[in-house]
């Protein structure tokens, strides 16, 4: 250690140059290429995506897909746009090789999918292309061949006008990159998803898509001329005709931003995201800011957990915004922010008061409100408006509720309402039996919601529904555990025909839905006979239950991390539970306590939601100054 104040001079001698060799040096371009494509193609579904992209830039009125165990084998884009000549195809495998800019300006004026010319030069990096690609005006076409950036072959070739890409073994040359790769159903999903935004935004072009020998998609060219009529065609044609009756044309312009397009009823809703769309100049884009702003528009109006369907497209002067943010250009930013979400939630909230789908009366500012509601008061008024506007649970008083409890079920009037911070739900169990014995009395049902039942130290107060769940929750883990489940024969086996990704994940989980109790059995495309369903479950239908376990499996995909078969337990005893709101027998009520308290877990559902509550007598009665 040096003293302070003590200075030390060290000698540093200079090292001959030839003893240091230079180590920065430039990449070839084969592993340049292959850097790029992890940020360009991360999986089979990034390169469709580029590919199409591509297609729908030369101005082509016709595209086919073509895949091959979900992409991993075959890929295939055929086109007929207006092709390429011999230089712009060999030109086209560069890196940073492009027709869609030529200076730095050009970024903000883009209106084409791509620009940064990465994806053709990527792709060939890690995977096996042959392009084939003509020119109207050209009598022969070119043939490429590449592969890991190198080509293999450049010559004349007869073909049909515009271009053919074949990319084949994908990740053939990077192991590490193939073995991350998901299961085929898992990969051909995420490829659906890619062809239904690209299909949605581009309505005018006619699009097939095949896997392997079966036609998944063979969407004609929209006949109608008119924006929401053309769109509503290609969305029954991509997700079937339970669509048609959901939907509402949505539109709103001001001089800085355009927005237009459908949104789905909101008891169409579903527990699940993966169906909202929303695109800028075509382009699909992921904004969480403005998915707020269509959520606020549905305030009151959605089920609890539930995401409405939505198709909406914004068109913005370029000069507004930056696509080149993020390699898949999925995120853009804007200049005005708040500008663009307020016209989305205006566009919204307009769509859904004009076609009846949601209250459109203001109280501050519609003078006639008695006259549209009629011979009322204005306090009625308004009432009748806020219990239609806020119908979730979240947004009602717990003073109504517990003044309700006192009131109507225990037979007690109160000349002053309960003060909602005077009374509180204490769930501490110490020195409580949550099976209480000799003193047991069911009391009565609360807002067809909980069990009132009087135990031998105070009031127990049960969510019928969390209850349900938990007690289903470990009947199904048993079940699926040891292959148990019995089964309830339909007297008329139903059919469903499912979206082409719902379809691969269901045939991916077959059998553990099978060890569920479901028996069913492929019946054409896309489509399932259900011959049977879980015994012994009451209120569900086999089409709402079977569609609700996996659009529940679904929501449990996206928002947690679970084992398969968890995940698959707890998604059919959410769907398959008895629902607040539901009127039990006094036989039922008493059937399911009983459950409860036999399970392992009882006091609390599968989510974790605690599953009743206990008064005891002393906390009550300190309510009342009797201590």
């Amino acid at each position: 250690m040096l003293n302070r104040g003590i200075f030390v001079s060290l000698e540093i001698r200079k090292i001959p140059s030839f003893f240091m060799p230079d180590i920065i040096q430039l990449l070839p371009d084969s592993i340049a290429n292959q850097i790029a494509a992890g940020e360009v193609v991360q999986r089979p579904a990034s390169a469709v995506k580029e590919l199409m992209e591509n297609a729908i830039d030369a101005n082509a009125n016709s595209i086919r897909l073509i895949v091959k165990d979900a992409g991993k084998s075959l890929i295939q884009v055929i086109d007929n746009g207006s092709g390429m000549s011999e230089t712009d195809a060999r030109m086209s495998l560069e890196r940073h090789a492009t027709s869609k800019i030529r200076k730095a300006e050009d970024l903000f004026t883009i209106r084409t999918m791509g620009f940064r010319g990465e994806a053709l030069a990527s792709i060939a990096a890690v995977a096996q292309l042959e392009m084939k690609t003509r020119k109207a005006d050209q009598e022969l076409g070119t043939l490429l061949v590449v592969e890991g950036s190198d080509v293999k072959k450049q010559e004349p070739v007869a073909c049909e006008k515009g271009t053919n890409i074949c990319v084949k073994n994908l990740f053939y040359n990077i192991p590490a990159r193939r073995n991350f790769l998901k299961s085929n159903p898992v990969e051909l999903r995420h490829i659906i998803d890619e062809f239904h935004r690209l299909a949605l935004a581009n309505t005018e072009i006619s699009f097939s898509f095949t896997q392997g020998d079966e036609v998944v998609y063979d969407l004609p060219a929209a006949k109608s001329t008119s924006f929401t009529g053309a769109l509503g065609q290609r969305i029954v044609n991509l997700f079937g005709k339970t669509y048609q009756e959901q939907l509402a044309p949505c539109q709103e312009e001001t001089d800085y931003v355009k927005v237009s397009g459908v949104v789905g009823k909101p008891e169409f809703a579903r527990k699940t995201r993966g169906e909202q769309f929303l695109f800028v100049n075509k382009r699909f884009i992921r904004s969480n800011y403005l998915n707020h702003a269509v959520m606020t528009a549905f305030e009151g109006l959605l089920p609890e957990n539930s995401f409405p369907f939505y198709v909406l497209f914004i068109e913005i002067d370029p000069k507004h915004i930056d696509v080149n943010v993020h390699p898949t250009k999925t995120e853009i930013k804007f200049d005005d922010e708040r500008a663009v979400y307020a016209v989305v939630r205006a566009a919204v909230r307009q769509a859904l008061g004009a076609h009846n789908l949601a209250p459109s009366i203001d109280f501050h500012e519609d003078i006639n409100l008695i006259t549209k509601l009629g011979n009322t008061s204005t306090e009625s008024a308004k009432q009748v408006y806020f219990e239609e506007r806020f119908q979730s649970s979240l947004n009602k008083s717990n003073q109504q509720n517990w003044e309700k409890l006192f009131e109507t079920e225990l037979g007690t009037k109160f000349s002053q309402p309960v003060s909602q911070q005077s009374i509180k739900i204490e769930s501490d169990l110490s020195g409580s039996n949550p099976n209480p014995e000799t003193e047991e009395k069911i009391i009565a049902q609360l807002h067809n919601r909980y069990i009132l039942r009087q135990i031998k130290n105070g009031l127990m107060i049960v969510d019928q529904q969390s209850a349900h769940e938990r007690v289903l929750f470990e009947k199904f883990a048993e079940d699926l555990k040891y292959r148990s489940a019995a089964t309830q024969q339909s007297l008329f086996p139903k059919t469903i025909t499912f979206p082409a990704a719902d379809f691969a994940l269901i045939m991916e989980m077959e059998q553990e839905i099978k060890g569920l109790g479901f028996r069913f059995e492929v019946f054409g495309k896309n489509t399932l006979l259900i011959n049977g369903v879980p015994a012994n479950l009451k209120h569900v239908t086999e089409k709402d239950l079977f569609e609700g376990l996996i659009d529940q499996f679904k929501h449990n995909q996206s928002e947690l991390s679970l084992p398969l078969q968890e995940n698959l337990t707890r998604a059919l005893a959410k769907r398959a539970s008895i629902k607040n709101g539901q009127k039990l027998e006094r036989e039922e009520m008493q059937e399911l306590l009983n459950s409860l308290f036999l399970c392992k877990t009882p006091n609390y559902s599968p989510e974790g939601k605690p599953t009743f509550y206990i008064f005891e007598v002393g906390k009550l009665e300190s309510y009342f100054n009797r201590l």
